[in-house]
C-alpha cells in the first residue's frame, strides 16, 4: 500500500495483485478479485439505497468517512490499473477452474473498469447468456448496471426491465435485474416490481443473495432484504424495522 492506502502498481499501471490472482494458488483467487474490486470502488457499508448500491465512488473532491471511501484519485489509480489488465480478467470469465466464486469476483472487478466499456459489458452479457450459477448470475448483472450506471448507457434501463419484468426468466435473475433498474432509473416503482420484490417467496434467496459481491458489504446477515427495504421505503430507517 502507497500513501492514504493506494496500492502501488508495477509502474505501468498494471496491479500485482491481478497477477497474484491470475497466476496464483486457485483456492486464493476469488479472495484477491474480490480484494482489487473494493480498493477500486468505495465500499458504501450500510448502504443499499438505489444510488448508493452501484455507486463507485464518492465526491471526487471528498473522502467519505461515512463509507470508508479512500479519496478519489486512490480508487483511479486502482481502476486505471484493472483497465491495463483487462486481458487478464476476460479469461476468469469461462473460468477454467470450476469454483463460481472466481467467475462472480470477476464480474465485480470488470465493473471497475474505465475504458473499453462497450468491450466489457459485451462480455458480461455473453457470459450472462451462458452462465449457470445463480450467484454468478446476478454479480454479472449487478456488474452491467454498475458499468451502465456511471456510464449512462441509455439502453439498460430497458434491458434490465425486460429481465424483471418476464416470469419466464429464473428468480434471482429476476430479482438482480429489479435491484439493477431501480439503481439505473429514478423512475417511481412499478406495482409488478414492488410485488416481485416483497413477495415472501423472496426470502428464500437471502443466502444466495449474501455470496454476491455487491450484496453483503450492505448487511452482514441479509444484504437482499436490506436493499428490498431501503430502494422501495427510503424514508423508513433500517433500524426500525
Amino acid at each position: 500500500m502507497g500513501r492514504h492506502g493506494c496500492r502501488h502498481t508495477d509502474g505501468h499501471g498494471r496491479d500485482p495483485l491481478l497477477r497474484i490472482a491470475t497466476t496464483g494458488f486457485p483456492g486464493l483467487r476469488a479472495s484477491i478479485l474480490r480484494l482489487v474490486a473494493g480498493i477500486g470502488r468505495c465500499q458504501h457499508f450500510g448502504d443499499g439505497t438505489r444510488q448508493g448500491l452501484l455507486q463507485v465512488a464518492g465526491d471526487p473532491l471528498e473522502a467519505d468517512g461515512t463509507t470508508l471511501c479512500p479519496t478519489n484519485w486512490t480508487i483511479q489509480a486502482a481502476r486505471d490499473a484493472i483497465t491495463d489488465d483487462l486481458h487478464l480478467l476476460f479469461p476468469l470469465l469461462p473460468d477454467p477452474d470450476p469454483d463460481p466464486n472466481v467467475r462472480s469476483a470477476t464480474a465485480f472487478v470488470l465493473a471497475a473498469a474505465i475504458s473499453e466499456i462497450p468491450r466489457v459489458s459485451s462480455t458480461l452479457h455473453r457470459r450472462l447468456a451462458v452462465e449457470d450459477d445463480p450467484v454468478v448470475r446476478v454479480s454479472l448483472i449487478l456488474a452491467i448496471g454498475q458499468l451502465a450506471r456511471e456510464h449512462q448507457d441509455e439502453h439498460a434501463p430497458a434491458w434490465a426491465r425486460e429481465l424483471w419484468s418476464d416470469p419466464g426468466r429464473s428468480p434471482e435473475i429476476r430479482i438482480g435485474a429489479s435491484l439493477a433498474w431501480l439503481c439505473l432509473v429514478g423512475d417511481t416503482v412499478p406495482d409488478e416490481l414492488r410485488t416481485l420484490l416483497t413477495d415472501p417467496s423472496t426470502d428464500q434467496y437471502i443466502d444466495l443473495f449474501q455470496r454476491v459481491p455487491w450484496l453483503g458489504p450492505v448487511d452482514s446477515d441479509n444484504g437482499l432484504r436490506r436493499c428490498v427495504h431501503e430502494m422501495l421505503t427510503p424514508d423508513v430507517p433500517w433500524h426500525s424495522v
